[in-house]
């Protein structure tokens, strides 16, 4: 458990701003450079894998190493969705329920394995790997969810963002006022943190014309990049909680 981070208003923030950045990196190499969303999978699959050993072989919490692990899943889950959905032409739908069924696979077969899905009792090589598989397939799926809100739904950039965020909002509450299970309610909310960074993404990167802001995804980029980078030095350098949140 020393290697994962308390979970805090700080962590959910960072999760936000990493995964909103790893949907306008990935659409930045996949669509802007047009690498496409084969290439690009793979290059970013490899960053993961490269990110990952470095985060298996710690016997620490680094906070950089964590959440370039993180990120990695999120531009992986970027192009890897949407090559799913717009190379093999599965559409959004289609895309988001395999994904759903391979994350509640990943998730059935971590809870048969270790009896737990608790990111707080993680205490084996075994219980990390299904924590990181379930975390990639996770940002995966809220890719694809966040497209389909966005461009299938009708709802558009602005009113995906504004609905993930109320759904949110009710995950926060039903966590302070009611008895759901914290672990139910932490995979809830972990799975639409990236849909919420997908369709705000998009929101910064398309043009005013398409509803969008008009930063591109290169002007987005190195904005999410330089609030990253903020967000993960303020917790190198701040004090260490005595016990992490359970979850």
């Amino acid at each position: 458990m020393s290697k994962l981070p308390a979970i805090t208003l700080l962590f959910w923030a960072t999760k936000i701003v990493a995964t909103t950045l790893g949907e306008t990196a990935g659409d930045l190499l996949a669509q802007t450079l047009n690498v496409g969303y084969g290439v690009s999978s793979l290059l970013f699959i490899g960053f993961f894998i490269a990110m990952l050993l470095g985060q298996l072989a710690a016997t620490r919490y680094v906070p950089a190493l964590y959440w370039s692990v993180i990120l990695a899943t999120s531009t992986a889950g970027t192009t890897m969705s949407d090559y799913m959905d717009r190379t093999l032409g599965l559409g959004y739908a289609t895309g988001s329920a395999i994904l759903v069924s391979i994350l509640l696979a990943v998730l059935g077969m971590w809870w048969l394995s270790e009896k737990s899905l608790s990111v707080s009792d993680i205490k084996t090589r075994r219980g990390e790997l299904f924590y990181w598989a379930a975390i990639l397939f996770s940002n995966t799926l809220g890719t694809a969810l966040g497209d389909f809100l966005a461009d299938d739904s009708g709802l558009g950039f602005g009113g995906g963002a504004l609905l993930i965020g109320s759904l949110l909002a009710g995950v926060v509450l039903a966590y302070y006022f009611t008895a759901i299970s914290r672990v139910l309610l932490f995979w809830v909310a972990f799975v639409l943190t990236r849909p919420f960074g997908a369709t705000f993404g998009d929101l910064l990167t398309k043009p005013t014309e398409k509803h969008g802001l008009g930063y591109g995804t290169q002007g987005a980029s190195l904005l999410l990049f330089g609030l990253l980078v903020g967000l993960v030095v303020y917790e190198s350098a701040r004090p260490k909680p005595a016990q992490p949140n359970a979850a």
